[in-house]
């Protein structure tokens, strides 16, 4: 492979890594047992410390004693501290972005656009703080009111995955801390860099309102301290993004001692392509799904279920469009596709597209690794024509790899489409009112996300994010996502001076 970048190369980007970390308010660490690796070339960027069992113990204590008092400020004042960090976000997006770069190998724009994601979702939060509303109901008894309140829940856990370093890490801080909420983050070992920066604007934020720093931990390390995160019953909430078999570790621990789960999954989505489609417009769609982020996307378009009369044309449209893709350093202009994370992911492609390909399929185009610098895992997006939708097309494989199957009726092409154990993201591609309407029909998409005529990934703030089945069913982001950071009260009120029983009930 191409080593375009050399030890004196390789020791700029380590020197790039550390300013960006001091103009983001934070002093390159001490070394530790946690290396900080660069997926553009696969070397070192720094090492960091990881998180003792004492130290985790000591962020789980002081987050619960802090919330002890953040439960008690007003929201519209807790979101002050939300509205701070959203301004220093601003100032510091190019920065940051670059540091997503550099640690998750995103592309410029991409990895911009996870900042400015976590912009929009502390607007949203900010608005969040004047509209927790509970509701009042008629009561049966003469003399009562009857309503519900919504009361701060404790201490958020929160467990993020690579692909998104910061803006899942948003989703949940900005939405728990104007909800009363205080919060515990535990990184993707493969980020903690991104986290090192989060931990500093936040706290700088609150610092600059007069607000308690406490309100916000951060540990770093191995799966044993999230276990150490999962099993505390001071944790109110864990709110975990990344693997189904992560998820299956998580939610009976956190069952096991009462507490909540909110969990991020999985994601296996599928793109159908009807006979009246756009295909222009579909192709775009399903490029940009298919390949962004180098197919590292719990949104990716991972199955491409086309009409037959379309899957030829379709499919010429596409694979030109992949041919045309530049794939390479994410630190370069013109780039599409930056490298995988690391070596165990490229290894995941390989094995699933040899499997595919016993299992009868095609390769129309890519799958082959490519030149780029150092030792980093640099792909060309795959496109497989599929016979049938075998176990390797059912299961997630965490790279670009397009899976492509052909259908006769849209009933069939819907059973197709529901017939994994994901249900995250999803999308069909028609100008036939009736299909579209079809497909958003309680016996159409299973998904939590289901588009028409866009793709499977770019999702906006406004909506909750998640899914159904082994991703997990929770919800992140807007709708009333909220109501998962906090508790409910139901409350009754007598304000007459007697004391009927509910359902007309005498003891006397």
């Amino acid at each position: 492979m191409s080593h375009a970048l050399t030890a004196p190369a390789t020791r700029e980007l380590r020197e790039r890594a550390e300013n960006l970390l001091r103009r983001l308010g934070v002093e390159p660490p001490a070394p530790g047992e946690i290396s900080a690796r660069t997926p553009i070339t696969g070397s070192e960027l720094i090492s960091l410390p990881a998180s003792d069992k004492a130290e985790v113990e000591a962020a789980i204590a002081r987050a619960d004693t802090a919330f002890r008092g953040w439960r008690t400020v007003p929201a519209p004042q807790r979101a002050a501290v939300v509205r701070r960090l959203a301004a220093l976000l601003t100032e510091h997006q190019d920065e940051l972005g670059e540091l997503v770069t550099l640690e998750a190998g995103k592309i410029g724009p991409e990895a911009r656009g996870e900042v400015q994601e976590m912009i929009d979702v502390c607007e949203f939060a900010i608005g969040l703080s004047r509209q927790l509303y509970g509701r009042t109901m008629p009561s049966e008894r003469p003399g009562h009111r009857l309503m519900e309140t919504w009361h701060p829940l404790g201490v958020v856990g929160v467990i993020s995955a690579f692909n998104f370093p910061v803006a899942v890490w948003a989703w949940n801080t900005a939405v728990a801390l104007v909800c009363g909420d205080t919060v515990v983050w535990k990184p993707s070992e493969a980020t903690p860099l991104t986290a090192l920066a989060c931990h500093a604007l936040l706290r700088r934020a609150a610092a600059d309102v007069g607000a308690d720093p406490e309100v916000h931990q951060l540990i770093q390390g191995p799966a044993a301290v999230g276990e150490q995160l999962v099993d505390d019953p001071r944790v109110a909430l864990v709110s975990a993004t990344g693997s189904v078999r992560m998820g299956q570790q998580v939610a009976p621990r956190v069952a096991a001692r009462f507490g909540r789960c909110l969990l991020e999954l999985g994601g296996n989505n599928a793109a159908i392509v009807t006979p009246t489609a756009d295909l222009e417009l579909a192709t775009r769609g399903i490029v940009f799904a298919a390949a962004g982020t180098a197919g590292q996307r719990c949104t990716t378009l991972r199955r491409l279920i086309a009409h037959a009369d379309v899957a030829g044309p379709l499919l010429d449209r596409i694979s030109a469009a992949y041919r045309q893709l530049r794939v390479g350093n994410p630190l370069e202009d013109g780039v599409l596709v930056g490298p995988l994370i690391n070596e165990r992911a490229y290894d995941g492609m390989r094995a699933a597209l040899e499997r595919a390909l016993a299992d009868g399929g095609e390769l129309v185009c890519g799958g082959e690794r490519v030149e780029g610098p150092g030792d980093g895992f640099y792909v060309r997006p795959a496109i497989v024509r599929m016979p049938a939708q075998t176990a390797v097309v059912r299961e997630e494989t965490f790279a670009p790899i397009l899976y492509v199957m052909t259908y006769q009726d849209l009933d069939a092409a819907i059973e197709m489409h529901n017939a994994v154990p994901q249900g995250l993201s999803s999308s069909i591609f028609t100008q036939n009112q009736r299909e579209a309407e079809r497909f958003l029909a309680a016996d159409g998409s299973d998904c939590g996300i289901a588009n028409v005529n866009i793709g499977t990934s770019g999702a906006e703030i406004g909506g909750a994010f998640g899914g159904e089945k082994q991703t997990g069913g929770g919800r992140e982001s807007g709708s009333d996502s909220w109501k998962a950071y906090m508790r409910r009260a139901t409350n009754t009120v007598n304000y007459s001076t007697e004391l009927p029983l509910a359902q007309g009930i005498r003891f006397e």
